[in-house]
C-alpha cells in the first residue's frame, strides 16, 4: 500500500521547481465560456463561442484601425493636474500617480493620426482603465486638439468612447469639457469633415451627453452598455423595474439613439465605409 502513502514528512519539491499555471490562460466570459487567452487576442478579444465583446483600450483599437499600426500620437505627455487640491480616499494628485504607473497611460485619452484603408484619419480613444476612464480637463482639451488636427489637415475625425462619466476630482473643470467638445464638434461641421462615433463598454454620463452622441454616424460594439446614468440609478431613482437589455447597445439601438452596431471584425471597414459614403468618394 506505500504508492499512495506519503513516506516521508513536508513538501520535497523545491521552490524553483514548482509549476504555476500562467496568470491569463484562459478567459471566462461572462456567459460562462472558457476561452485560451491567446485564441482571444487572435480574435480581436471577441469570444469565438458567444461573440461577447471583451473591453480593450486605445492600444488595441489603434491596431484595429491604423494601417501596420503605424499612426503618430498627438500631445502625447499631457497631464492631469489638481487645481482644487482635492481628496477623497486619497489625494487626487496621488490618485493620478498611481494610474499612471498602473496603466502606463498619461491620461484616459490618447489620439492617433494615421492612414487606415490608405486614407488619413484621427483617432481620439478613451482608456476605461486610467480612473474608468473618467473625463477631465485632459481629455476635453485632447480631444479639442484632435478634432482642430482634423479641421486644419481636413482629415476625417473618429472618437471611441469608454467612459463612466465627468471625473469628479475635477469638478466644474471637467463639466467644461462637454460644451468645450460639443462646440468643437460643431466647427469641424461647419468643416464638412466627416465625424464617426464609436461607443464601446461602457459609454456613460457626460460622455453620452456630449461628444459621444454627436456623430454624424453614432455605432457601437454588440452588448456595449451606453447610458447617462447608470442602470441601478436609473432604477432607484424612478422606483420601476426596468425592461430587459436596459441600456445595452441593442436596446439603444431600438429606441432611435444609434445608426448601427458594428462587431469588431468590421469596424476598419464599416468606418471607412461611412466616411465614403459621407465624402460622397470612391468606396474603398
Amino acid at each position: 500500500m506505500a504508492w499512495f502513502k506519503r513516506t516521508e514528512k513536508g513538501i520535497q519539491t523545491a521552490t524553483e521547481d514548482k509549476k504555476d499555471v500562467p496568470k491569463g490562460l484562459w478567459y471566462k466570459s461572462p456567459t460562462g465560456k472558457i476561452i485560451d487567452a491567446d485564441e482571444l487576442a487572435r480574435n480581436l478579444y471577441v469570444s469565438p463561442e458567444d461573440g461577447f465583446h471583451v473591453r480593450i483600450g486605445s492600444k488595441e483599437y489603434f491596431e484595429i484601425l491604423f494601417d501596420n499600426n503605424e499612426f503618430k500620437e498627438l500631445d502625447a505627455k499631457m497631464t492631469s493636474k489638481d487645481p482644487l487640491h482635492f481628496v477623497d480616499t486619497k489625494k487626487y494628485s496621488d490618485r493620478l500617480k498611481d494610474a499612471m504607473d498602473k496603466t502606463h497611460l498619461k491620461d484616459a485619452v490618447r489620439t492617433g493620426v494615421g492612414k487606415s484603408k490608405g486614407n488619413e484619419l484621427v483617432v481620439c480613444c478613451m482608456d476605461f482603465a486610467f480612473i474608468g476612464g473618467s473625463m477631465g480637463a485632459v481629455v476635453g482639451e485632447k480631444i479639442a486638439r484632435g478634432i482642430d488636427y482634423s479641421i486644419k489637415n481636413r482629415v476625417p475625425f473618429v472618437m471611441i468612447s469608454k467612459s463612466g462619466g465627468a471625473r469628479m476630482m475635477e469638478a466644474a473643470y471637467s463639466l467644461m469639457q462637454l460644451a468645450k467638445t460639443s462646440a468643437k464638434l460643431a466647427q469641424l461641421s461647419d468643416a464638412g469633415i466627416p465625424y464617426i462615433s464609436l461607443c464601446t463598454d461602457p459609454t456613460t454620463g457626460g460622455t453620452t451627453a456630449s461628444y459621444a452622441m454627436l456623430g454624424d454616424v453614432n455605432i457601437s460594439e454588440p452588448g456595449a452598455l451606453i447610458g447617462f446614468a447608470g442602470p441601478r440609478v436609473v432604477k432607484d431613482t424612478t422606483g420601476k423595474d426596468l425592461p430587459e437589455g436596459f441600456q445595452t447597445a441593442e436596446f439603444v439601438l431600438e429606441h432611435g439613439f444609434l445608426d448601427f452596431i458594428t462587431p469588431r471584425k468590421e469596424l476598419k471597414d464599416k468606418i471607412n465605409l461611412f466616411i465614403d459614403l459621407i465624402l460622397n468618394q470612391e468606396i474603398r
